[in-house]
């Protein structure tokens, strides 16, 4: 199944830091004209696009999350310099010298800058990295920079899409890879003319990076009765790491979640989603992630009695860096599993 790479490379490539989500937003509004039956957008900025089901007696929830990790302006210095907080979690020891865009008045491009190796101190040189040592060098003086920045402007990173033997690398592919796959899976739904088992809201989450924000208010909205958390998740598989600390590795197919810090899935949503990838012949591998969290615990949770979850997982290498990557054969794979869960729910026995 190929995969449409001009899409996934737009989906990217749109800015939209937590709280900031407004161009994503644009961008998966325009996607999804003529993939649902209804499409609206909530208070917090959550899209919500409803597929009828074959049945209105339960609700299916999905969620993909819009927003990527980014930084807001706090201070422009007298020499024009930027001063930026954090906005999601970075590993700042890959921010030196990558380019971001600033989104003031208009985008402007800068460069992350910090004290240079060579003037460094022996002491400075093994301390830890920190993101409070990092500006942003537009190449303007303050008054020109201040004409189009100021402070609580949105920071993203530069990284135009590439293809890597058979992945792609890009920014942001945590999470926008599951926003291509959401926006994918309908499509193919209205492709192959198959209806989802019951009513199938499809979100489209924002603030997920801070806390799992727009989830939670959409599910609490919803209230599904089976929730698919959709996110990507550590693919370990490079020189160094060891096999119980993979996590997941690329080209072995979608992942499906048993657990992470914020969530243990249901045992019979896991067996739901294992015998579907048998029966369907979709590569799949178990994911356990131990530190980090997805929208699929707020899937869970924020529902009166809980609700039966689990996720499909994209593996992905380098995640929360400047760049990402994810097999091309992987995205594939995820979409075609979670076509046929949403369209087989009724097809289980969900008796505990």
């Amino acid at each position: 199944m190929p995969i449409d790479v001009p899409l996934l490379a737009r989906i990217c490539e749109a800015p939209g830091a937590p709280g900031f989500e407004k161009e994503i937003r644009k961008l998966v509004l325009v996607e999804l004209k003529g993939l649902a039956d209804d499409v609206r957008v909530d208070n917090m900025g959550n899209v919500i696009a409803l597929k009828k089901g074959k049945s209105a007696a339960k609700k299916a929830m999905v969620a993909a999350h819009m927003d990527e990790i980014g930084f807001i302006v706090t201070h422009v210095d007298d020499k024009g310099f930027v001063r930026f907080n954090g906005v999601g979690g970075f590993d700042p020891k890959t921010l030196t010298s990558q380019r971001v865009i600033i989104h003031g008045r208009k985008d402007i491009m800068g460069v992350m800058g910090s004290k240079p190796v060579h003037i460094m101190s022996p002491e400075e040189k093994n301390k830890t990295v920190k993101l409070s040592d990092f500006f942003i060098d537009t190449g303007l003086p303050k008054k020109e920079v201040d004409k189009i920045v100021a402070v609580g402007d949105f920071v993203t990173r530069h990284s135009p899409l590439i293809e890597l033997g058979d992945c792609v690398n890009v920014k942001s592919l945590d999470n926008r890879a599951s926003v291509f796959v959401l926006i994918e899976t309908l499509r193919e739904l209205k492709k192959s003319k198959r209806k989802p088992a019951y009513d199938l809201h499809a979100v489209f989450t924002v603030q997920e990076e801070v806390g799992l924000r727009g989830a939670q208010a959409s599910a609490l909205q919803i209230q599904p009765d089976f929730g698919f958390g959709l996110d990507t998740t550590i693919a370990y598989d490079v020189p160094g790491s060891i096999p119980q600390e993979r996590c997941t590795s690329l080209g072995e197919g979608a992942a499906i979640k048993l657990m992470d810090s914020s969530v243990i899935c249901d045992y019979r949503m896991i067996e739901f989603m294992k015998s579907a990838a048998k029966r369907h012949k979709i590569k799949w591998q178990p994911e356990i992630l131990a530190a980090g969290g997805t929208d699929t615990g707020s899937l869970q949770r924020m529902v009166a009695g809980g609700s039966i979850s689990g996720a499909v997982s994209i593996p992905t290498r380098h995640i929360h860096q400047t760049i990402e990557s994810c097999h091309k054969e992987d995205l594939a794979a995820c979409i075609q599993l979670l076509a046929a869960c949403v369209c087989e729910l009724d097809q289980h026995d969900w008796k505990f």
